[in-house]
């Protein structure tokens, strides 16, 4: 799945493409929303709450959700039609929703109610650490990577960043929150990671894009952890796949 910084630069791309501008075609293809036509309304916003991404358009709001395989892609999609959920043009750009795995219409003036949910945006600019830590406390005895791929708790990480911040803290994924030795200093690493990566063409969490240098654990099942050799482990329990050194996090 898409994490937040992933869906971060798409919302800048998308508002690079439409924003001030008067959409020309809205061909919106989810059977619930499927007479809503936005044609001659403008383009006045696009920004993304954690994984959550919205175009403002008149008083309206295009609200998705990328899920597993979803992608905004500018020009053409080149993708069979069955696979588009949203085409929105200008006489300047066209933008297509491909695989989304959420696209509805809502009222503009409480479009933000679709995510009253979400605990504090990592990206966002009222990012503030303790609501998140506290969010974390909260249930203490929850799996350490359950709980920062609750979005409920903080917005934006997924399960790369999940397996990588585990790594970096010394906890293994499915120990305790209460194994944290500082969640302050675990909640700002989660935003550091993701706000670095924000201008790289690859995504690293070890400060090393070299290819295959990437990652401290994510992906890398039965080779030598990087710090001290040790082969990473890979569990398949749980809705997500983890990997952890089992030298190096307790």
């Amino acid at each position: 799945m898409p994490e937040g910084d992933t869906v971060y630069r798409t919302a800048a791309a998308l508002r690079t493409a439409l924003t001030a501008q008067v959409l020309t075609r809205c061909d919106i293809r989810v059977p619930r929303f499927a007479t809503v036509d936005l044609t001659g309304a403008r383009v006045d916003e696009v920004f993304c709450r954690g994984k959550h991404l919205f175009i403002r358009a008149g008083r309206a709001s295009i609200h998705s959700h990328l899920g597993m395989d979803g992608t905004w892609r500018l020009g053409p999609p080149r993708v069979p039609d069955h696979r588009i959920r949203v085409i929105l043009a200008t006489a300047e750009n066209r933008a297509t929703g491909v695989d989304l795995d959420l696209l509805e219409v809502l009222d503009r003036s409480a479009d933000l109610a679709a995510v009253a949910q979400l605990g504090p945006d990592l990206l966002g600019p009222d990012w503030d650490p303790g609501p998140a830590v506290a969010n974390l406390l909260a249930a203490p005895d929850r799996p350490l990577a359950a709980a920062l791929l609750d979005q409920r708790n903080l917005a934006g990480i997924g399960n790369v960043y999940a397996n990588e911040l585990c790594f970096v803290t010394g906890v293994a994924p499915g120990s305790p929150v209460r194994a944290v030795p500082d969640p302050v200093r675990l909640v700002n690493r989660a935003r550091l990671m993701l706000s670095t990566n924000l201008t790289r063409a690859i995504r690293t969490t070890t400060g090393d894009t070299r290819r295959g240098r990437e990652l401290w654990v994510y992906g890398r099942a039965g080779r030598d952890c990087r710090r001290c050799g040790t082969p990473i482990r890979r569990s398949d329990d749980g809705p997500r796949i983890s990997f952890w050194c089992p030298s190096c996090q307790r």
